[in-house]
């Protein structure tokens, strides 16, 4: 069984993955949060990214942008503690199959486009620069629970000037 302290590291690094890869795909974020609360359904959620409406930059694959945002939270997530946890996923997965089933094909080319954006996701994630941008946000979070999206463009600004 996991510890609360594990289970709170693990939640902070889920929400910095996708804090990071909204801001990567052009997402303005409002806040990063890994304080406890409710879901409009009624269940509980171990942390949340808010993410504005509206974007930063234009995007070529709205879909594509969307799905890699919710996997990317697993992804950042399995970088810390070395597997992927499909139950704290759970409700990202399931957005993820309801807007993959949203494109036409066939469900086997619908397991190959969720593959496909689930290893450009790991691409991304990997880069040096976000890697370390979620590990800054990660800390940042398990120190003051709660963050800004300001202060979420402040590590991602950082992070890519150190690797530059």
């Amino acid at each position: 069984m996991e510890q609360p302290d594990q289970q709170r590291t693990a939640t902070a690094y889920h929400e910095a993955g996708h804090a990071v890869m909204a801001a990567i795909v052009g997402r303005p974020i409002q806040k990063v949060s890994i304080a406890p609360g409710k879901l409009q359904t009624g269940g509980g959620r171990l942390g949340v990214c808010q993410i504005q409406k509206g974007r930063i930059k234009s995007s070529k694959d709205w879909l594509e942008d969307e799905v890699m945002i919710l996997f990317s939270g697993m992804v950042a997530e399995a970088h810390f503690t070395g597997k992927y946890c499909p139950a704290g996923a759970g409700q990202d997965l399931q957005g993820i199959a309801r807007l993959i089933r949203t494109r036409p094909g066939s469900e086997r080319q619908l397991e190959k486009v969720q593959r496909r954006m689930l290893d450009k996701t790991e691409h991304l994630l990997s880069d040096e620069s976000n890697a370390q941008a979620i590990r800054w946000i990660a800390e940042e979070l398990l120190a003051k629970t709660t963050i800004s999206g300001r202060a979420v463009k402040h590590f991602l600004q950082q992070a890519e000037g150190r690797s530059r």
